[in-house]
C-alpha cells in the first residue's frame, strides 16, 4: 500500500493515531543512526532513506532517474514495515541480524526478502533497528549494489 503523500511530513500526519509515537521514535532512530550521505525523501509511497544522485549519479537501474534506494519505513495497514536493501543484498548483514533478532524480541521474526514486518508497533526492537542503521555506509552500499546489479 503506497502513500500518496508528497513530502515525509505528509506521510507522518498520514500515520494512524495510535502508531504517531513509537513510528515517530522509528524514523529518529533511523535518522540518527544512519551514516552520512543518505538523504530522507518520499520513495515508492514510503519515507525513503536514498544515495542521492550528487553522490550517486547512476541512479537507480530500474529508473536511473531516480536516486539509489536503501532503506525504506512504511506504515502499512496490519504493519510496521521497514524495508533494508543491504539486508537483502550483504548475505553477512543478514545472517547478523538475524542471529540478532532474537536477542532483542521474543517475537518471532517476520521477514521477506528485504522487509523487516512489526505487527506489535510498542515491541519493535528500536536498538536492534539502530545498529542496523549503522552496518553499511553510503560506499559501502554502493559497491554492494554495483557487486550485485552490474555484472
Amino acid at each position: 500500500m503506497q502513500s500518496k503523500a508528497e513530502t515525509v511530513k505528509e506521510y507522518l500526519e498520514s500515520v494512524p493515531e495510535e502508531r504517531q509515537k513509537q513510528f515517530k521514535k522509528l524514523r529518529n532512530i533511523i535518522k540518527k543512526n544512519l551514516p552520512k550521505g543518505f538523504k530522507e525523501t518520499m520513495s515508492y509511497g514510503m519515507i525513503g532513506y536514498v544515495v542521492p544522485h550528487k553522490i550517486y549519479p547512476d541512479g537507480y537501474h530500474c529508473k536511473p532517474e531516480l536516486p539509489l534506494p536503501f532503506v525504506n519505513l512504511a506504515s502499512q495497514k496490519n504493519f510496521v514495515a521497514v524495508y533494508h536493501s543491504g539486508i537483502y543484498a550483504d548475505p553477512k548483514l543478514m545472517k547478523w541480524f538475524t542471529t540478532e533478532f532474537p536477542k532483542h524480541s521474543d517475537r518471532k521474526l517476520d521477514m521477506g526478502k528485504s522487509c523487516v514486518r512489526f505487527k506489535k508497533i510498542d515491541e519493535i526492537p528500536m536498538e536492534l533497528i539502530g545498529e542496523l542503521m549503522t552496518k553499511m555506509t553510503v560506499d559501502e552500499w554502493i559497491a554492494v549494489y554495483e557487486k550485485n546489479v552490474k555484472k
